[in-house]
């Protein structure tokens, strides 16, 4: 799941600090489907028969977490350099143009989301691309669409947290 981005106006809602009621089908699919989404052309009619429900339902149950901010987005997490390539890279924007320029960032297809720091690189986001040859012409494009010069920070050691942890007992 990808953090919200309040720079990025096309991400789902913030993740919410409510209670949202949740029934056990919910808690199931959330619980066993954290990791290890079916490898399949249908991986949610899999889930579907797995839980003993409709496709169709969990259809509707995922757009209901994403749009209450209960989950932010259903999709794959790939290894840093197993597929394709990324980096972080930063920008010093001034105040008055940070919306501005996130907004240019985001446009992009191959930036993942975009953040705000406190700090004289105040925005910050991933990049990736098929090759390293598309990650270095995304780069350069963003420079010269953006008119802000970046920071490229790529990855120099892997370090991995595993966050998926059982939701509910």
């Amino acid at each position: 799941m990808t953090a919200y981005s309040p720079l990025q106006p096309n991400h789902r809602p913030p993740r919410t600090h409510e209670k949202i009621p949740l029934n056990d089908l919910e808690k199931r699919l959330l619980n066993e489907y954290q990791k290890g989404l079916p490898l399949s052309p249908t991986p949610f009619q899999d889930i579907a028969e797995q839980l003993g429900t409709s496709e169709a339902l969990i259809l509707q149950i995922l757009q209901r977490l994403q749009d209450t901010g209960v989950i932010s987005r259903v999709g794959p997490v790939f290894k840093p350099r197993k597929i394709g390539a990324s980096t972080l890279a930063a920008m010093s924007i001034p105040a008055t143009e940070l919306v501005r320029v996130a907004k240019i960032v985001s446009d992009f297809p191959e930036v993942n989301h975009n953040y705000e720091r406190e700090d004289i690189y105040n925005l910050w986001f991933v990049v990736t691309a098929p090759d390293s040859e598309r990650l270095q012409a995304a780069l350069t494009k963003l420079e010269q669409r953006t008119g802000y010069p970046l920071l490229d920070l790529p990855m120099e050691r892997q370090y991995h947290i595993d966050l998926g942890f059982p939701l509910w007992c």
